[in-house]
Order: structure tokens, then sequence, then C-alpha cells
């Protein structure tokens, strides 16, 4: 019998001062069998830093064809295809050839080999943008996770607090390949 996905509630408060976006999203996240917290938190703060009305989570690790999160516009076209952890390059080109914009957020205590293999190549894409996530960070991430969760995120001059009103995190991306 397959494992099912465990559902999380978050309730998420992003003031965003470099995008002045200020609002409240319920959010419902399916955590995939063979996701751990620190990855389910790092594409919860994924939805923080670009957070609008109409981001969306993907179907998860067992689906493909589909990101973490995107964002369509009206007529279906991707306007922002996030993924969160370390893909294959293949996969990354594909996701370009399909959005507008893509967005990759590394992390790990691999993200920075993986980076060193996959730069050469990566370079190449114009629409793709690269943000690596420190490893230690994103393990104290992972200590916020619980079933249901009331999370704040604060964003400024492109540092980020993701906090639960006990602990917060101050996460600062580095950015490995910028978008044009």
């Amino acid at each position: 019998m397959a494992l099912r996905s465990v559902v999380y509630k978050a309730a998420l408060q992003v003031a965003d001062m470099d995008r002045g976006y200020y609002a409240d999203h319920a959010l419902v996240v399916a955590r995939h069998p063979s996701e751990t917290d620190e990855r389910m938190m790092v594409r919860l703060l994924a939805f923080a830093l670009h957070a609008q009305e109409e981001l969306a989570f993907g179907r998860g690790l067992s689906t493909d064809d589909e990101p973490d999160l995107w964002l369509k516009d009206l007529t279906g076209a991707i306007d922002i295809w996030i993924e969160v952890g370390l893909p294959d390059e293949k996969w990354l080109r594909k996701a370009c050839a399909r959005a507008a914009r893509v967005v990759l957020y590394t992390y790990g205590r691999t993200a920075e080999h993986w980076w060193r293999q996959n730069a050469g190549k990566l370079s190449r894409l114009d629409n793709l943008e690269v943000l690596r996530l420190d490893a230690g960070t994103t393990a104290k991430l992972a200590g916020l996770a619980e079933r249901s969760m009331q999370l704040q995120c604060s964003v400024q001059d492109g540092e980020a607090w993701l906090g639960n009103g006990e602990r917060a995190v101050h996460l600062v991306p580095e950015k490995l390949h910028p978008a044009h």
C-alpha cells in the first residue's frame, strides 16, 4: 500500500517591504512521504518570497511535469516556475522553455557542489534565477514545521525572517545566477 501525503496547514502573514506586498494566506501544503520537513519549509519560504493571490503549489514530488510553485496568467501561460532543491539540469532547461521566468532555490550540504557541476550549462538560460540558501539556516526552518502553523514572513533588502511567534529564522538567499 502506497503511503499518502501528510497535509499541513499554514496561516502565513507576508510583509514584503521590497515589493510593497502585504497579505495573509491560508495555505494547505501536501507533504509527500519522501519529502523532509526542511524541503517543505523551503517551499513555504519560496511561497512567501513570491507571494501573490494567484501563486499556487504544484502537485509535488510525485508529478514530473509541474514545479513546486507556479504563477500562471489568465491564458494559462506560466509566468513564474519555482523549483526547490537540486534538480537535473535537463529538467531546468525544460522549465525555462515552458515559463517566462524560472526561480530555483538550492539548499543543503551539497548545493555548492551541485552548482559547480551545473553552472556552465545553466548560465546560458537567460530566464533562470538560481539562489542558494544556507544549509544550517534551512535546517532551522525545519524546526518550525508543525501540522498547523501560524507563520509570519518579513522581507526587506533581499533578506527574510520567517517565524512562528516563538522562534524566527533569518535567511539571506545568495544569488548564484540572476535572471535578466
